[in-house]
């Protein structure tokens, strides 16, 4: 461990969150996380961490921590809605580990976000402070202080907003934003294993592409789960969450002319949830002085790509070694490391965010003439995303 560099404030414990401050703890920062929740957790079910992302855990060393969580699957397919035929495939698993030197993942994300506090805990015990909720923040040239509607206040060299989709950072640094209802509602549900007909998911991952919507399912927890997430498009929706409870009844009619194998999961899922999906342009700006944003409060994602968490994951190894390669310069500046931050991931993370949207055209539409070239230009997106090293950057601010 270095010495101390200082102390930076995490607002949020999800997954960025956690993996930011363990990037930092372990780079030799102070790390205070100021989490609202009264206990860890995370909201969802399963979650894709391609070898872009398995990088940087692995970095921190929670390689054998992962494998007893997760399961890789042995490749990715595209199905068809409706016969089921499978339309193309592409290898993963062995693959992966031979083409990138890392693996993919598919974890439960309560599995995941346990492992990712339980490293911090190792390395920076209490740092986790729980039910403090962030009202506000001011800053001076030199440090942040943090308050929280509990009233305690917090003070640090720098505070980063890991606080998701609706994050009260950003709202403070940049006023309100405007989501834009995408047209789209998405299901989501697990299925234990052993309520299925033997042999019925195959250890792939499976995207059925349809018409107006598609439906994508996993195993994750080893195996023993398999997660599922239908998205149909509908006229209108008003909340923007993901545990918002749903009627069985209505995912199986919204999916009802689909083919059985998909039917059989929606028969055996456990609870369902609906939500809304809201998109947001890019942030032209994601900085104002010792404040950044990190994950989904400065480039939320459609779940189209499987790259959510893994964007937030890669933000969070680099903003961790702009902080620490700047606190060593000469008259170290960390406004100056968070620009540079800013400036290695705004592009990345916007590209990979018009990926997302333009794939509702691509997964919703399994019947256009030329389904086949969309198939190669896909294939392609992939590998410019796995293949990318963020361990290989200049992470130095210009003179």
């Amino acid at each position: 461990m270095t010495e101390n560099r200082g102390t930076i404030i995490v607002a949020g414990a999800g997954l960025g969150g956690l993996t930011l401050a363990l990037c930092l703890a372990r780079a030799g920062f102070n790390v205070t996380v100021l989490e609202q929740a009264k206990a860890l957790g995370e909201v969802g079910a399963g979650v894709q961490i391609s070898a872009n992302g398995a990088r940087v855990l692995y970095h921190l060393g929670l390689a054998e921590a992962l494998q007893a969580i997760a399961f890789k699957p042995e490749r990715g397919e595209m199905r068809h809605w409706r016969s089921g035929e499978t339309l193309s495939s592409r290898p993963l698993g062995q693959a992966s580990e031979e083409a990138f030197g890392f693996p993919y993942f598919h974890l439960h994300r309560a599995d995941f976000h346990q492992v990712l506090a339980a490293a911090l805990a190792a390395v920076a015990p209490g740092s986790v402070h729980l039910g403090a909720k962030v009202t506000g923040f001011s800053q001076l040239d030199n440090g942040v202080t943090v308050m929280t509607e509990a009233g305690e206040s917090f003070s640090g060299d720098v505070l980063v907003g890991c606080d998701g989709i609706h994050s009260a950072i950003r709202a403070q640094l940049f006023g309100p934003d405007a989501p834009r209802f995408t047209g789209c509602v998405a299901w989501r549900a697990t299925v234990p294993v052993g309520a299925l007909p033997p042999g019925h998911i195959r250890p792939v991952s499976s995207n059925w592409i349809g018409r107006g919507g598609h439906f994508v399912h996993y195993y994750v927890r080893r195996g023993e789960l398999v997660n599922c997430v239908g998205i149909i498009e509908q006229d209108e929706w008003q909340a923007e969450s993901w545990s918002s409870e749903g009627a069985k009844a209505n995912f199986l009619a919204d999916f009802q002319n689909w083919h059985e194998d998909v039917q059989i999961l929606m028969r055996q899922a456990e609870s369902c949830f609906r939500w809304g999906l809201f998109d947001r342009d890019p942030m032209p700006r994601w900085r104002a002085g010792r404040v950044t944003l990190l994950g989904d409060a400065c480039h939320p994602m459609l779940p189209f790509m499987a790259q959510g968490a893994v964007m937030a994951i890669e933000d969070a190894y680099t903003l961790a070694q702009c902080l620490a390669v700047g606190a060593t310069a000469h008259g170290a500046d960390p406004a100056k490391a968070l620009q540079r931050y800013e400036d290695l991931r705004r592009d990345r993370t916007a590209t990979v965010q018009q990926m997302s949207r333009d794939n509702i055209q691509f997964f919703h539409n399994a019947d256009i003439p030329d389904l086949l070239a969309r198939m190669r230009k896909h294939r392609a997106a992939h590998l410019w995303l796995y293949g990318f090293n963020v361990t290989d950057q200049d992470f130095s601010a210009p003179a």
